[in-house]
């Protein structure tokens, strides 16, 4: 039921309502208060509705942040001494999605036994319904105003002239924030609405060339975009550049690190993260792995040894303010590090190597996995099975890892050298092929 972060696909065929109103009911066996919180989707309100009546008629007290950025609701948590938090969102998906995804105190999605439980329960029917005079209540609470409290206490120096494409979702804290720290803000797509009317919500670099061509055109420093809920980050340099999601781990990561004074510190990072972050790190830092997924980044990230986390697609954890990916305090400390020193020149200081991507439709990507598996491990000495299956080499690695939503296989290859990452990824592919071929 539950995805790499959450539970999530098309409404009315995966999510409906009938599915909300059973996580409510889960959820509410053994939570007393659930902050609950949505992005601009049209179907996030019925799918709230449904979710807040199974929690209530559980006698869970319903504290509703009604349209609010994802980090905002999971930082609520806490703040409201509530048992558990709830976003009603997609995130990037497409409009036609939607989903639930559920966050603890800590500002930590579920970790994998407490998604499990939820399932189970929900599987099961299992519930805990109240008399009619036991009923939870529900009130509204202004969540955002505590986010922002907390955003505004960053230091910008100097503060400069910002642009913000909000991809008509959920972040205007974010654009509250850069204004209270003294910030010229412009934005971009600042309507929320969830059939996202001015670019797709994922903010990739194809998405995301309006908010590149006007920061060229302008004076602005630096370029933000955030996606439906906002717990994504990505930026552009004030000469319209749009910066590579490794490039931009690697900076907020060194950032992180040299503000550290733990020993000896650790970089939470996806299996698929380039070679630039390790390089960028060394020899101060180093990064560890995890699974690929926001969810498996922060559970990494609660070692005292991480003091950084972070995914490529623009999630970006710092675990000493929050375990959740937060996009508008994301937003605040990049421009933060753009008013002290360009960006560009910051982004140049990165260097990145040659990496290739490929994704193959199969018919049983579980069974081809397992042929990956045994062949690589045979072959190969240094093979990790983390997430897919991973073969580093002194030079590089390639990754073959099955998709978790679709009938797909991914390679990707990355080498310091444009004709070594060729020969790396034909061996991957070389590989997947033969697995196929028993199909």
């Amino acid at each position: 039921m539950f995805g790499t972060s959450g539970i999530r696909g098309p409404v009315g065929e995966e999510v409906t309502a009938a599915l909300a109103l059973d996580v409510g009911r889960a959820l509410g066996i053994d939570a007393e208060r659930v902050v609950v919180g949505r992005d601009p989707r049209a179907s996030g309100r019925f799918l709230t509705d449904a979710l807040t009546a199974g929690l209530r008629e559980s006698g869970t007290d319903v504290l509703d942040a009604g349209l609010a950025a994802t980090p905002t609701v999971a930082r609520a948590v806490g703040w409201q001494e509530a048992d558990a938090g709830v976003s009603v969102t997609a995130s990037h998906n497409p409009a036609p999605d939607n989903g639930i995804k559920l966050w603890q105190p800590s500002g930590q999605a579920f970790d994998e036994e407490r998604r499990e439980e939820i399932a189970r329960r929900v599987r099961e029917g299992e519930s805990n319904l109240v008399p009619w005079d036991e009923l939870g209540e529900r009130r509204e609470i202004d969540a955002g105003e505590h986010h922002l409290n907390v955003l505004a206490e960053i230091e910008i120096d100097d503060p400069p002239s910002v642009i913000v494409d909000l991809g008509n979702g959920a972040g205007e804290v974010t654009v509250r924030a850069l204004q209270t720290l003294g910030c010229e803000v412009e934005t971009l797509n600042a309507q929320p609405d969830g059939s996202f009317p001015g670019r797709p919500s994922e903010p990739t670099a194809e998405n995301c060339e309006s908010l590149r061509a006007l920061v060229e055109a302008s004076d602005a420093t630096v370029g933000l975009a955030h996606d439906g809920d906002a717990d994504r980050l990505r930026a552009v340099t004030g000469e319209g550049e749009f910066v590579p999601g490794d490039v931009q781990l690697a900076l907020f990561a060194r950032e992180a690190v040299a503000e550290s004074d733990v020993d000896d510190p650790q970089v939470a990072v996806p299996v698929d993260t380039s070679l630039a972050v390790d390089d960028a790190l060394a020899p101060a830092a180093s990064v560890t792995h995890t699974k690929v997924g926001d969810v498996f980044v922060a559970e990494r990230a609660t070692d005292a040894d991480v003091v950084f986390g972070g995914e490529p697609s623009g999630a970006w954890i710092w675990p000493t303010q929050t375990l959740c990916p937060d996009g508008p305090l994301a937003a605040c400390r990049l421009v933060a590090l753009a008013a002290e020193r360009p960006l560009a020149e910051r982004v140049a200081e990165i260097e990145t190597y040659p990496i290739r991507r490929e994704s193959i439709e199969v018919a049983d990507k579980s069974g081809v996995m397992e042929r990956v598996e045994e062949q690589v491990t045979a072959e190969y000495d240094d093979v990790r099975t983390l997430d897919g299956v991973r073969i580093d080499f002194d030079d590089g690695w390639v990754l073959v890892r099955a998709s978790g939503t679709q009938p797909l296989v991914r390679i990707t290859a990355e080498a310091r050298d444009e004709g070594r990452c060729e020969e790396l990824f034909e061996l991957a592919s070389a590989v997947v092929a033969n697995a196929r071929q028993k199909e």
